[in-house]
């Protein structure tokens, strides 16, 4: 098998690459158009798990102190892994589903506990569970020193059938 000189070129430059300009090509494709440019240089901190199990909970609580009594039944989706990225120190994420609030919380990653907190929409419960059923998903936070935070979780590129 023959290569094309462009083939050629392309793999020369890949390979010209230092590693963490490798890595941050893995993270960039799964970032969004920057057209109202939040992101303000390179990350400060990134994080990327691949994520190898995943349990759904689903509570319920009473608060008994109020009237009316308040009944809720939370859902939260607990992942675990292992980091893929150099200086990764992220082993779980929790994602907490919100029906109610017309805004989400800010993702947050706790370094003591070495764990993503996210925060997503009712309805985007199925598409996760789908997606940790039928894929291998990693999830990613980023965050600049501006304050902006991304964060995702994504499928690794899969070959249409």
């Amino acid at each position: 098998m023959t290569l094309s000189f462009r083939s050629k070129a392309a793999l020369m430059l890949l390979l010209s690459l230092p590693l963490p300009a490798l890595a941050e090509l893995m993270h960039g494709q799964y970032l969004p158009p920057d057209e109202l440019s939040v992101r303000e240089g390179e990350p400060e901190q990134q994080q990327l798990l691949q994520i190898t199990e995943y349990s759904v909970v689903v509570g319920s609580q009473r608060q008994s102190n109020q009237q009316p009594i308040p009944v809720t039944s939370p859902v939260v989706l607990r992942l675990k892994g292992k980091p893929m990225n150099k200086g990764a120190t992220i082993v779980s994420v929790l994602i907490h589903f919100d029906g109610e609030s017309k805004s989400l919380k800010k993702p947050t990653f706790d370094d003591k506990s070495r764990t993503l907190t996210l925060y997503y929409p009712a309805t985007q419960y199925r598409v996760l569970v789908d997606l940790l059923r039928n894929e291998k998903v990693y999830c990613q936070f980023l965050s600049y020193a501006n304050g902006h935070v991304w964060a995702d979780i994504h499928t690794a590129t899969v070959r249409a059938r």
